[in-house]
């Protein structure tokens, strides 16, 4: 018997790449392929990259070079670029790095088992097309091995919004939701497999219309699933907020109280140079609404400062908006253009200038993360256990409200809920005592 090949897989980006790297995963399993924690000893490396961050595409190629010496070591190491600067850049990945055997899209990594017989047979695979069949018809089942208690599941991928400043509709294509049944399936097979929360990911996750009842619709049936204790979704779009969903935060108790709604500007000129179809107006009215179903709700966001036409008056108008809203986390960047993307073809707001108004913004963010978690000192949350903390009887922990735990014990284990009394806030995390 032959031994195993090696894979490793560097991820970037977002919890959907997260959860497209363990289906990648488990497709080249078939392939005779385990993971490896190291590139070092790797029959096969593949980067799973992210198109958001600017200058994505720079930063593989630099990935890429760093690997050479391995390549140069050993020439049957094979090499492949997945994900959204793979979808992006296509063969101009291989043109620029030689090196690269294998390309994928994130709509084709079902695909795998058969690029890499043809990486292994010496040609060059490349693969970004959006195919016909779903990928998830495709994918080998899920191997019955234990999981951590917590886990990605994608239900929804693609965007329809065609926001100006966002490659997403490019790379991963138009909106598509996977069928309920399947994804019920899914969660119940890791369930057994001792996860006790499941994220529900998507592009735009609350425009997911796989289950008659919508998101809200698929929540409240997997609420029922025994042993599942808690549920939480991102990312979600204003614009399919809807009054079900709304309901659902003030009804479904396994659904957690922490709520990640990006607005990206307080500025209704911006907003409609963005063409994210909302008012902040609007925005700000839904969150009332939201907070009436779920007063405890933690709210998260993103915002992007910058964006091409900007003003000093634009940025005030976000500001207020952040103090009007009050967020217990949120993200916030320098716009960077995309090729391709409308925004990139109009003048750029001054970098200094970005600077500075990122500077503030995040200063300001940084004081309601922080008068978040100083509020929780005193009050009793529930904390899923996840692992050991980096002392001797540490044990570490998410509260409902996504707050890491840290909790000086013996006597709990991994997968564990428990209550716990904040006696602490952190930098970035809370301590307590069960």
């Amino acid at each position: 018997m032959s031994a195993p090949k090696k894979l490793f897989i560097k991820t970037y980006g977002c919890q959907m790449n997260v959860y497209d790297s363990e289906r990648m995963g488990e497709a080249l399993a078939s392939e005779g392929y385990v993971a490896t924690d190291s590139a070092d000893d790797a029959d096969m490396i593949l980067l799973n990259t992210c198109h958001i961050r600017e200058k994505a595409a720079e930063k593989v190629y630099s990935e890429l070079g760093r690997f050479r010496p391995l390549k140069e070591a050993n020439p049957d190491l094979k090499i492949g670029v997945a994900g959204c600067v793979a979808q992006a850049e296509g063969a101009e990945i291989m043109a620029r790095q030689p090196m690269v055997d294998l390309v994928v899209g994130p709509q084709s990594y079902h695909r795998l088992p058969e690029l890499e017989a043809k990486a292994r047979a010496g040609e060059k695979a490349l693969d970004t097309e959006f195919p016909e069949e779903d990928k998830f018809d495709h994918l080998a089942k899920r191997p019955k091995a234990a999981r951590g208690p917590t886990a990605f599941l994608t239900v929804q991928e693609g965007c329809d919004k065609f926001c100006a400043f966002c490659v997403v509709p490019y790379t991963r294509g138009a909106e598509v939701s996977r069928p309920a049944e399947r994804i019920m399936g899914e969660a119940r097979d890791l369930v057994e497999r001792g996860v006790r929360e499941i994220t529900l990911l998507g592009q735009n996750v609350n425009a997911y219309h796989g289950h008659e009842g919508g998101l809200a619709g698929l929540i409240r049936e997997l609420a029922a699933v025994d042993g599942l204790e808690r549920i939480r979704f991102t990312t979600s779009h204003p614009n399919d907020m809807d009054d079900a969903l709304i309901a659902a935060h003030g009804e479904v108790e396994k659904l957690m109280p922490y709520l990640h709604l990006p607005v990206q500007s307080g500025s209704d000129r911006v907003l409609k140079a963005m063409n994210r179809k909302h008012t902040a107006e609007e925005y700000i009215r839904l969150i009332e609404r939201i907070r009436v179903a779920r007063p405890d709700i933690l709210l998260s966001g993103d915002f992007i400062v910058g964006f091409p036409g900007e003003t000093d008056a634009d940025f005030e108008d976000t500001m207020a908006l952040v103090h009007e809203v009050g967020y217990g986390q949120a993200y916030s960047f320098k716009y960077s253009p995309r090729p391709g993307t409308p925004a990139a073809e109009r003048s750029h707001v001054e970098e200094d200038v970005k600077d500075a108004r990122l500077q503030r913004l995040q200063g300001l963010l940084s004081q309601q993360q922080r008068a978040a978690q100083d509020a929780m000192v005193g009050r009793e949350v529930k904390v899923l256990f996840e692992k050991p903390g980096r002392f001797a009887g540490q044990m570490v922990g998410k509260s409902e409200y996504l707050h890491a735990v840290h909790v000086q014990t013996s006597r709990i284990r991994i997968g564990e809920i428990q209550p716990v009394r904040i006696q602490g806030s952190n930098s970035n995390s809370l301590s307590g005592v069960i």
